[in-house]
């Protein structure tokens, strides 16, 4: 093709890409938000360039809001505050009275930020993966199954919350389902009641999810976490995660642009700071993802950014029906440099969502609105109504904003009536301290090790234990393996030597000398552990789940016990004599004094430890004696790469989480979000706790020690 064919070929092809595209505009979108006019002076140009592009992309993508229509689905418009949350918090369980409790859980958030309107209920990342239970599995294998999510549900209900379960299309290297994951999410979540669905991962959730909901009578809400891959997804997915980006002037939302149902939950998860992420949700009137225990990781909502949200809550409940409106002007007209308001008219009304982005509070006129006869207006956030000024045929507005703060006006011909009267005087009575009058101080929420009591001195090695000679400088250093967190503060475990947690972990110990077990406790001697003791746990579900009518398989006798608890192996421990080992122990035991990689020394080696697996089964630990080859520096067996062992434990005000150590022989393929595995002799997993039902893993045992004269 000669020069002159070739440039007429590229300028057609250009042609026929732009008449694709089409919707010339000025402000295409950047992900899921659009930009804010450059200056004040071009918000008229930049609003008509941004309702051009909506109706026109609205055809291109076919929204036509039937399921925003339907009465099953609506509550989500509504849904502003919505937490996700680790089911093992300790405010949403007790493990001693063994019973959800949802009483506590929403107390503490009404108090401390005025309450959610939903909730993210999360059973799954980041334990997935220790063994081949499925992300529904452990759903099901969650306190009181099936049934007492039931409950739980209900009670959720009962105060007024609604109720999502998160579905991760990632999980494909589990036990498989006979269903899809479509189908089988639905099918769960119509036999516990709840109401919607988050997309982990999903750039939208598919139509399929839509419609294996609707198939089966119960109707289903679908979040994806992040903006769909295509606006026409907005037809079934009333809501999504808001990953946003905060510039000094507030960009919009595309999800809330082209469909003004739909519900964006803004979400900066590991933030310290909350201003620009609410103030971007209030400017758009969307919601937020009041989010703060991420993974077991405390992140703790500050006492101003928690006052903040009270108040933002309580103007998008009360006027949530305007935050609807298809008549939205965001970047409507303000007075002064640095104040962003959106326009929220309906029927003769109209209310504005305003933010200051200024670091300093702003007096006197904020905005100039045209002059209505009869028209009263009042300032909601600081619950008074106002008296506008006259000029020049418009009508100015004056009252205060404090600065990084908030502001919201309703205009309507009417007096107040006693519902918008009992409304103002609630947020008069709040604006008696403004937000400044609230400390902004993010605090790490400190751990606690579980003691572990002492055993009696033993004079000697008991049968099948070995003696570790006491250190008087054992350098002890690990780190977590957490897949998310960075080294941020707060992340992994806090020792007693520690002033908080974090990943990276090292310390100078003094070890007194102490027993252990040569092999980690066999199946073989946990059945006579239950003969002698007649041990059966309250809470039985998966306990000793591959035993079958109380027997463990043929031939299973010298392979390590699994499907226990750490409780189970506590109540081992202590009929037997001993305890369960410090996790410093544990690796000093392993390691010794030289620093070892592994316990036979600094290089992986296939014949000291049993072959990985990766499959959908899971095949079950090999004997605990069949590799010599992996014998510590003081002869300890089996000390990685078999089973995952217990060893201490930690808390903090709100999660639970065990320490083990070994590294399972098992880890799913397919996806890095799985447990990771920790090998090497300077690692550990974090693994959360809520239950035994739940914590109790096909991967994971124990072994025990005994102090030493």
């Amino acid at each position: 093709m000669n020069k002159p064919d070739c440039l007429k070929s590229l300028i057609l092809a250009a042609l026929a890409a732009s008449a694709l595209v089409g919707q010339d505009t000025k402000y295409p979108p950047q992900g899921p938000q659009f930009p804010g006019p450059p200056s004040k002076a071009d918000s008229a140009e930049w609003l008509r360039d941004l309702q051009q592009y909506r109706t026109e992309r609205r055809v291109r993508a076919g929204l036509e809001g039937a399921n925003y229509e339907r009465p099953e689905l609506k509550w989500a418009q509504s849904s502003f505050m919505q937490p996700q949350s680790m089911v093992e918090d300790r405010y949403f369980y007790d493990p001693l009275e063994r019973r959800y409790t949802v009483a506590r859980f929403l107390a503490d958030l009404d108090a401390r930020y005025g309450g959610i309107d939903s909730v993210l209920l999360w059973p799954v990342y980041p334990n997935i993966g220790i063994d081949n239970r499925n992300q529904f599995d452990l759903l099901r294998d969650m306190p009181g199954g099936l049934a007492g999510l039931k409950q739980m549900v209900a009670d959720l209900h009962s105060r007024g919350v609604r109720v999502l379960f998160p579905n991760m299309p990632w999980d494909v290297g589990t036990r498989p389902e006979e269903r899809s994951l479509a189908e089988t999410i639905a099918g769960l979540l119509a036999q516990i009641g709840a109401d919607g669905v988050n997309g982990d991962t999903f750039g939208g959730v598919p139509r399929t999810y839509r419609m294996a909901s609707d198939a089966i009578g119960h109707p289903l809400v679908f979040e994806p976490e992040g903006y769909p891959d295509g606006d026409e997804m907005l037809n079934w997915d009333n809501m999504t995660w808001g990953y946003w980006k905060y510039p000094f002037i507030p960009m919009v939302s595309r999800g809330k642009w082209l469909e003004t149902r739909h519900m964006v939950n803004v979400c900066d998860r590991w933030n310290k700071d909350k201003t620009d992420n609410l103030q971007a949700a209030f400017f758009n009137g969307v919601g937020y993802e009041t989010w703060e225990n991420i993974w077991g990781i405390w992140n703790g909502i500050a006492t101003r950014d928690a006052e903040a949200i009270r108040r933002v809550a309580k103007i998008e409940r009360q006027f949530a029906e305007y935050l609807v409106s298809p008549d939205w002007e965001p970047h409507t007209p303000t007075v002064q440099y640095g104040i962003f308001a959106s326009k929220w008219p309906k029927s003769g009304r109209t209310v504005w969502t305003m933010v200051n982005r200024t670091v300093y509070n702003i007096q006197g006129a904020q905005l100039e609105v045209p002059a209505t006869p009869g028209m009263r207006y009042f300032d909601l956030w600081h619950g008074v109504e106002l008296k506008p000024a006259e000029s020049h045929g418009k009508t100015v507005l004056s009252f205060p904003m404090e600065a990084l703060g908030y502001g919201a006006v309703l205009a309507q011909t009417e007096p107040a009536d006693p519902s918008l009267s009992a409304f103002l005087e609630e947020m008069r009575k709040l604006d008696a301290q403004p937000l400044s009058a609230f400390p902004k101080v993010w605090r790490v929420l400190p751990q606690q090790i579980v003691e572990i009591t002492p055993t009696p001195a033993a004079p000697r090695a008991p049968e099948g234990m070995i003696r570790i000679p006491g250190a008087s400088e054992f350098m002890f250093e690990v780190s977590g393996i957490e897949i998310e967190g960075a080294d941020d503060i707060g992340v992994d475990v806090q020792y007693s030597w520690e002033d908080s947690p974090r990943r990276h972990h090292s310390h100078q110990l003094v070890i007194k000398s102490f027993y252990i077990d040569r092999y980690p406790v066999t199946n073989g001697q946990f059945a006579e552990f239950l003969k002698a003791a007649n041990y059966h746990p309250a809470d039985d579900h998966n306990f000793l789940r591959d035993w079958k009518d109380g027997k463990y398989p043929a031939g299973w006798d010298h392979k390590p016990v699994t499907w226990v608890s750490v409780e189970d192996a506590r109540a081992y421990a202590k009929w037997a004599g001993k305890r369960l080992p410090h996790e410093w122990e544990w690796q000093y035991a392993a390691q010794g004094l030289d620093h070892r990689t592994y316990p036979w020394g600094d290089t992986w080696c296939d014949a000291c430890a049993p072959p990985r697996e990766h499959g959908r089964d899971l095949g079950g630990p090999t004997a605990v004696d069949a590799f010599p080859k992996g014998a510590s520096p003081f002869g300890v067996m089996d000390m990685t790469g078999n089973i995952w062992q217990w060893t201490d434990e930690f808390q903090d005000e709100h999660t639970r989480a065990g320490i083990l150590r070994g590294g399972g022989y098992y880890r799913p393929s397919g996806s890095r979000w799985y447990f990771p595995s920790a090998y090497k002799l300077n690692e550990h997993g974090k693994y959360l706790l809520i239950a035994p039902s739940k914590d109790r893993a096909g991967t994971l045992g124990f072994r025990c020690v005994k102090d030493a004269e």
